[in-house]
């Protein structure tokens, strides 16, 4: 197939199109950041003007759209960024994938389900999204259905929860995976809420669920998770264990601030159910893949 992935140079995007390129497709990559490459090409995503190009001329069978502003603390502080990226530029996004007929896989968030606790099923009809990152992300989701029901747009809506990856981007605002490990290694202390549930899902596992996707037939919104629920309290004394570092000195336990979610615990059944694939990678295995990566990252 032919895959047209927004948003190449983040996270997600860095680990899935060279896996979409081991499994053959041919993939052309869009982003915001400078870099110079004959499958990629510079763009805004709200001035769509260079997409169109591409667009016309590569003809995507798929359109994966990772691009956004992500993150509960940055979309807060730039709340009209988030509203032109992570809904016009989707409505940018959407109009082009009209016009050529490719199949778009929205990439939403776990933030839209809020903190309403319990299992986190898709079609739970009280998600109440409780900051702008999960806000923005969930008014995306039906601008898509709104697309999909009126105007014949092809289309999957994914929710990721908690993908993680050994060579995630260091910083204040990004996982607690990388953050744990960044800060314990350095002997910082870290922040860990109690009583809050995870479900951690390894990046390797991750690109091969988002390429499962390409090929459902029908309008679907999916979890992409793992079945494997940790405390972070415990999430924190794993990794303790493997750093050889003492809990009692390192970890402060805190009520989980305004905004964020306490439990976050996912249906998986229809993830297994549509994509026919089980994650591979259980937490302590990728706790130990990110230790002995960021190590290495900071020299130790």
């Amino acid at each position: 197939m032919k895959v047209l992935v927004t948003g190449s140079e983040g996270n997600i995007g860095r680990k899935l199109v060279p896996y979409l390129k081991s499994m053959k497709h041919e993939v052309f990559c869009v982003d915001i950041k400078q870099e110079y490459r004959d499958d990629y090409i510079i763009s805004d995503i709200t001035n769509p003007i260079e997409l169109t190009d591409i667009i016309v001329r590569f003809q995507p069978d798929v359109v994966v759209h990772l691009a956004a502003m992500v993150s509960r603390i940055t979309c807060e502080k730039s709340s009209a960024m988030t509203v032109n990226s992570n809904l016009c530029g989707l409505n940018n996004i959407i109009n082009l994938c009209k016009i050529n007929n490719s199949k778009l896989i929205y990439f939403s968030t776990s933030e839209i389900y809020g903190n309403i606790g319990g299992v986190l099923y898709e079609d739970r009809e009280d998600i109440k999204p409780n900051n702008r990152y999960g806000l923005s992300k969930y008014l995306g989701e039906k601008l898509v259905e709104y697309e999909v029901e009126y105007h014949n747009l092809d289309a999957i809506i994914v929710r990721p929860f908690m993908f993680y990856d050994e060579d995630e981007n260091f910083g204040e605002n990004r996982s607690a995976m990388i953050r744990f490990v960044e800060g314990l290694i350095k002997n910082e202390k870290i922040e860990v809420h109690k009583g809050a549930e995870r479900s951690w899902l390894h990046i390797s596992d991750a690109v091969k669920l988002i390429e499962k996707t390409f090929y459902l037939d029908e309008f679907e919104i999916i979890n992409l998770a793992s079945n494997e629920v940790i405390r972070m309290e415990q999430f924190a004394r794993m990794l303790c264990n493997i750093l050889n570092k003492k809990y009692e000195l390192l970890c402060d336990e805190i009520n989980i601030p305004n905004q964020m979610t306490l439990e976050k615990i996912p249906s998986t059944s229809k993830m297994f159910d549509l994509l026919k694939y089980i994650p591979k990678v259980d937490i302590e295995t990728g706790l130990n893949l990110v230790v002995e990566k960021v190590k290495i990252r900071l020299g130790v």
